[in-house]
């Protein structure tokens, strides 16, 4: 029960950041909640390996280089999703923040 509120949650926020970041684009609820699955899979099995492989770019950009493998995973996932779409790296960086700080909030009412 609790992970499909957080599957839920998860689908509310991708839908706050397609509607207040210009340049992203969800069609519909179902495919926030798609979006949302792919990027829960995508940051579970690929991110760890994408942060390793960049780990020496990491280091020498202070950490600001695990913002463009965020950036690069919100991509495949707009080219794996049908109905999302992600018009450049600026709306990516923004969406990706915003879907964060917004799944944060609204999952401390789930805690």
């Amino acid at each position: 029960m609790k992970l499909l509120l957080r599957l839920v949650i998860s689908a509310l926020a991708v839908l706050i950041g397609a509607n207040l970041i210009p340049g992203v684009a969800v069609e519909s609820f179902t495919t926030a909640i798609i979006v949302a699955i792919v990027l829960g899979i995508l940051n579970t099995f690929l991110k760890p390996v994408l942060q390793i492989l960049a780990l020496p770019i990491t280091i020498l950009t202070l950490g600001l280089f695990y913002f463009v493998v965020n950036v690069f995973i919100i991509y495949l996932a707009s080219f794996l999703v049908d109905g999302f779409y992600v018009s450049n790296f600026l709306s990516a960086l923004f969406f990706g923040l915003v879907v964060s700080v917004v799944s944060a909030i609204l999952g401390m009412f789930l805690d």
